[in-house]
Formats: C-alpha cells, sequence, structure tokens
C-alpha cells in the first residue's frame, strides 16, 4: 500500500511546478496523520527531556504546523496514560487509534495507521544519566553566565530577529556566556530538532568512521539494493550525507509524513526511490537521504561488530537529555525525530568546536570537521552552502568563512564558529509567517563579541 501511496505522490509531484508541489489534498488521510501528529508530539514533549506542560504543547508544539492538517491536530483530542507513558489519539469510529508510546531511552514509538493499540515489545524503562550536579560542560550543573555587556544586549531583544525564540545559548571559549529561555522552559526542556538531527546523523557517522567501522566514500551498505543491475547499488554514504544522491523523492524539500506522521517503516518508505540524476551531479535536499545514510551506517557496524546506539553515544558528551526516535521496528529516524535542550546542543558545537575531542578523548576523526564543512559536492541555490549533514555560513556578509550550522524547521539552529570560539544555539517555535534571520541573529553576535 505505502508503495501504491509513493508512486501516486510521485505522478502527482510530477503534474505540478515546482511550487506547488504538496501532499495531495486527501481529507481522511490527513486526518490520519494528524492523529500521528498529536499522538507523537504530545508524547515526546511530555516526557523527553524535562517536559512540558498539556498546555504549553498545545500553545508551541500543535500550532503553526502543515495548513492541511493543523485544523485536525487541533480539534482532536489526546488521550493520555501517564502511568503507561502512552498516548492514543481516535480520529474514526472505524479504526483504531493512533498511538505513540514512550522509551525512556530513545523517546516515543509511533504506530503506523491502523495498528492495533497493544503493548509495544522492547520499550526501555532504564533511566538516562542524572549530570545535574557535575560542572558545566560536563553536566548541568547551574553556570551563572558570565557575557561582557556587548554581547548580552546583542540577544537581549530577540525577537528583532523574527520568530518565537525559546532559547537562546551562547558559549564562549567553551563557557557559558549568554542562556535565556522564555516563560516554561529551562535547561531541561527538550524540542524537536527537526532537521538539526542531520547534523547529528553526520557526527554518529563521523564516530563509526573513527572506530574504523565505516567508509563513507564507499557504497552504501543497502541491502534493497543489492539486487544485480540495480544502479542504486552504487550510492555512497557520503553521497547520501551531501544531499547529492540523484534519487528521487515524494516532494521538493522531501516531507516524509508517511515516517513521521504515518508511523510508516523507514526501510520499507526510504529504499523504494529510484535513481532520476546521476550520483553527485544535484544538490536535492531530501530527507530520505538522511535516513538512508543511516541505514547503512548501522548495517556498516552490525558487520563489523558493533551496533548503532545514538543514546550511547550522546550519554558519553553529556546530551542526557537527548532523545533520538525510532519507528516500530527500531531504524532511527535522525532527519528529523531527535528531542534535546539548548545545552546538549551546544554540547554538540563543542564537539566540533574542539575539532572532536571531548574531555581529552578524540571521538572524531581529526579531518571530520574539515570533512563535513566542506561544499565538495554539489551545492543549493541561496544564501547558505552545504556540507555532509551540515550548512555553511561562508557567504554571509559579517560572518567569519570558517562558521557552519546545524539549521532545523521551525527556528532550531545551532551555530559554530571555530575561528571566534562562538557555539551559538536558538530554539523556537516559528512558523511560515515569522521565521527567524540566522544570519542576522549569527552577526549580531559576533559584533558584539569583538567589542572589549
Amino acid at each position: 500500500m505505502l508503495r501504491r501511496l509513493a508512486l501516486g505522490l510521485v505522478l502527482a509531484a510530477c503534474a505540478l511546478p515546482a511550487q506547488a508541489q504538496t501532499p495531495p489534498a486527501n481529507a481522511e488521510l490527513n486526518r490520519a496523520w494528524a492523529a500521528g501528529y498529536r499522538a507523537a508530539f504530545t508524547c515526546s514533549s511530555l516526557w523527553n527531556g524535562g517536559g512540558k506542560s498539556l498546555a504549553d504543547i498545545e500553545r508551541d508544539e500543535l500550532t503553526g504546523i502543515y495548513p492541511e492538517i493543523e485544523p485536525d491536530v487541533r480539534a482532536l483530542k489526546a488521550d493520555v496514560d501517564n502511568k503507561a507513558k502512552r498516548v492514543s489519539v481516535r480520529y474514526r469510529d472505524d479504526m483504531p487509534p493512533r498511538i505513540a508510546a514512550w522509551d525512556s531511552r530513545e523517546g516515543c514509538v509511533t504506530l503506523p495507521i491502523g495498528a492495533q493499540p497493544t503493548k509495544i515489545e522492547g520499550l526501555s524503562n532504564q533511566q538516562r544519566p542524572n549530570i545535574d550536579d557535575r560542572p558545566w560542560p560536563l553536566g548541568d550543573h547551574a553556570e551563572k553566565p558570565r557575557a561582557p555587556a556587548a554581547l548580552e544586549n546583542a540577544v537581549a531583544d530577540p525577537a528583532r530577529f523574527g520568530g518565537r525564540t525559546s532559547a537562546v545559548l551562547i558559549v564562549k571559549d567553551g563557557k557559558i556566556a549568554v542562556e535565556r529561555y522564555r516563560a516554561g522552559h529551562d535547561r531541561h526542556t527538550a524540542q524537536r530538532t527537526f532537521s538539526v538531527a542531520k547534523s547529528m546523523a553526520a557526527t554518529l557517522i563521523g564516530h563509526a568512521a573513527y572506530q574504523g567501522q565505516i567508509d563513507v566514500t564507499k557504497p552504501a551498505t543497502i541491502a534493497e539494493w543489492k539486487t544485480p543491475g540495480d544502479p542504486r547499488a552504487a550510492i555512497t554514504t557520503e553521497q547520501l550525507m551531501r544531499m547529492a544522491s540523484g534519487l528521487t523523492s515524494d516532494t521538493a524539500g522531501n516531507r516524509t509524513d508517511a515516517i513521521y506522521m504515518g508511523g510508516a517503516s523507514v526501510r520499507q518508505w526510504t529504499t523504494q526511490w529510484p535513481l532520476l540524476n546521476p550520483p553527485n551531479t544535484r544538490y536535492r535536499y531530501a530527507n530520505n537521504d538522511t535516513m538512508l545514510a543511516i541505514l547503512s551506517l548501522k548495517a556498516a557496524q552490525a558487520k563489523a561488530g558493533g551496533a548503532l546506539n545514538p543514546g550511547a553515544f550522546f550519554d558519553r558528551i553529556g546530551m542526557t537529555r537527548t532523545f533520538a526516535e525510532h519507528d516500530k521496528d527500531g531504524d532511527y529516524i535522525l532527519s528529523s525525530q531527535v528531542w534535546t535542550t539548548a545545552r546538549d546542543l551546544a554540547r554538540l558545537g563543542l564537539l566540533y568546536q574542539n575539532d572532536g575531542l571531548w574531555d581529552g578523548k578524540r571521538l572524531l576523526p581529526e579531518n571530520w570537521r574539515t570533512f563535513v564543512t566542506t561544499p565538495s559536492g554539489p551545492q543549493p541555490d541561496g544564501a547558505f552552502g552545504y556540507g555532509a549533514g551540515f550548512w555553511l555560513l561562508n557567504k554571509s556578509e559579517g560572518i567569519p568563512a570558517d562558521a557552519f550550522g546545524a539549521f532545523g524547521n521551525r527556528g532550531q539552529y545551532l551555530v559554530v564558529i571555530p575561528s571566534r570560539g562562538l557555539v551559538i544555539v536558538r530554539q523556537g517555535y516559528d512558523d511560515d509567517k515569522n521565521r527567524l534571520d540566522i544570519a542576522n541573529l549569527v552577526k549580531a553576535v559576533v559584533a558584539a563579541d569583538g567589542v572589549r
């Protein structure tokens, strides 16, 4: 069924001009997706990280979203079982409710449309490490920010940069200089990363490369592509990381609603797409490419006798309130479905600021920062370049040429500027009408950092 739906989406996209390429108007499917969206976001917002109140979830997570599902998302009711850590959303009388259940190490798992609300096997109740009493950056002991007045003033009014800001955190030379949260948020509040997760995926691949478990220049290990004569067998993991696979996808920008909201299998959905262009000749931003790169990583690690375990890596660098979510089959949705805090994002930035070293131990290859920030593949149009899982700010006036970042929908940003010892985190709840101008924010921070 998924393959038939996918074919229909591709044909619909081919029949429309690029700017009109949106999922088809299907009221029943949209309502099923809306129920899955509400279940998943309610589940993750309640129990990942420090958790949020139901009122804040309604205000922040369930507004300003895809217009074709928002009315249903707002109208449907979520049944929250706090004891079982499970959310159910009924959307039709003749269909099972959409279900999302919480795993204490890996966040929420959303069942597919039509799945019966039975017990989900394999969920963990093991708690993540508590590092509240350890000093920054190894822990979350409260550190009083110490910023020059100019740097503090640069972000005192984040609204002037646009969007709806929930957190701003600036680290200078490894120390927290500025840390601001909107009401109801603090250093433990986790938000969805959206596509910042793609940079986390690149980091996990880098860690495996350092351990000798994967060579990203070699063809990706995707079992479904290994049949004789399949041209996709030549696509490398690096090309997937650089959004240069040449694969087609459902829509421009590659919205992956069947996985994100439908609970579909990562493997079933992502491995089916045909080749559209020769690999490494076209840039096309695609959620599928990142999920395929992670499937390749998982297979490579298994062959090397290891296992893909994002939570263990995050715990190692103090990102203990970061939850990488997966589908019902255990495949991680590392293109978008990660929840994290501002401090945890800053720790990821510090890992790159320190060129792959954490607490004196090397976790990424010595050249990995250079690799992910080098635009060696085809490039996107617009103000920012693209490396391998990271965006490049090298074309932005007033910003050092070595600035790079992780960008996510609704205003999630992590920017690293090695030459200035700066890590900048901004989280938010932006929508299409009110978005942050990340270049202006970074430019203001850089200018203020130069004032003594």
